[in-house]
């Protein structure tokens, strides 16, 4: 999955990017190569590998958010970061790096592996008896996820025992590990997250969904009184605050605030704490599975 590189892509076409910021964009695509390089480096213990892979990630996020969008002489690339989706694809990319059996050696025997941004299977229904199975006969609803670690699925029924006619057939996504990634996480995306994991968790059972953030910009909710496992804060801090952000949308204003927006983010790095939290969850999620026998049972008092 490249989902920050195809929007790097995206942007070196885009007839609105101005000249004077195309010098740069096209230094992006070292800088992303150099980024990739660092992480496919990554080896060692479980703690080395994934400091190795923060640690590079915070450099290049860094570059993005700082001399490419902020730094601009333009304000096209700060104003249209919504659409151009150029920070918030490098989380989306970089979290299937953490799908790796080095770190969860559980994953190692899951058959049909999907991970990364996936549209995945939400719902099953059943339509009029009249309709056709392939129009309105089975309806399956689905639903695109940031990040999903699951399997595939594939399903095929009819109405006729050798299935000669009126068949549907279809390749489902199942997310057991599902997660939204969030910029800023506010009250109004907090009740949308809640509103998906109770819908994931209603069709697929024992899945789990985490809802990560790198900025917090809403009061604590205690996620028990939903469906959400847990809330993460990938920078355990959080957003700056609105009379500082107003000023980022000119040219002057960035440059008068530059030192406070840098500030900010040094002192506030994605967190190897945070994503160790990450990878402990996949390990609750995808544990190794060995076989039982009965003096293992007996010596342990359990199963």
């Amino acid at each position: 999955m490249t989902a920050h590189f195809d929007k790097l892509q995206a942007l070196k076409n885009n007839p609105k990017l101005p000249e004077v910021d195309r010098p740069k964009v096209m230094e992006t695509f070292d800088r992303y190569q150099d980024w990739q390089k660092q992480m496919n480096e990554a080896s060692g213990t479980t703690f080395e590998i994934i400091s190795t892979l923060i640690k590079a990630t915070n450099e290049y996020k860094k570059f993005i958010e700082v001399e490419l969008i902020f730094d601009s002489k333009e304000d096209f690339l700060y104003r249209q970061k919504g659409q151009l989706k150029l920070d918030n694809t490098i989380l989306e990319e970089f979290m299937p790096r953490l799908v790796d059996v080095r770190l969860v050696p559980g994953l190692g025997s899951v058959a049909n592996l999907i991970t990364g941004p996936q549209q995945c299977f939400a719902g099953f229904y059943v339509g009029p008896i009249t309709s056709p199975l392939n129009d309105g006969g089975i309806f399956v609803k689905t639903k695109d996820q940031d990040f999903t670690v699951g399997r595939q699925l594939f399903l095929k029924a009819s109405t006729s025992e050798k299935y000669e006619s009126n068949t549907y057939e279809s390749k489902l996504n199942i997310g057991y590990f599902v997660s939204e990634i969030k910029t800023n996480l506010d009250k109004t995306m907090f009740q949308e997250a809640a509103a998906t994991a109770r819908e994931l968790k209603a069709t697929v059972k024992d899945s789990r969904y985490v809802l990560l953030c790198e900025w917090l910009d809403m009061t604590p909710i205690d996620t028990r009184m939903t469906d959400i496992d847990n809330v993460i804060l990938l920078r355990q801090a959080k957003r700056l605050a609105s009379n500082v952000r107003s000023n980022f949308s000119s040219v002057e204003g960035r440059k008068q605030s530059r030192s406070e927006f840098i500030d900010h983010l040094e002192a506030n790095p994605l967190s190897l704490k945070s994503f160790e939290l990450i990878v402990n969850l996949l390990n609750e999620a995808f544990p190794v599975i060995t076989e039982l026998n009965e003096d293992s049972v007996l010596q342990q008092g359990y199963f």
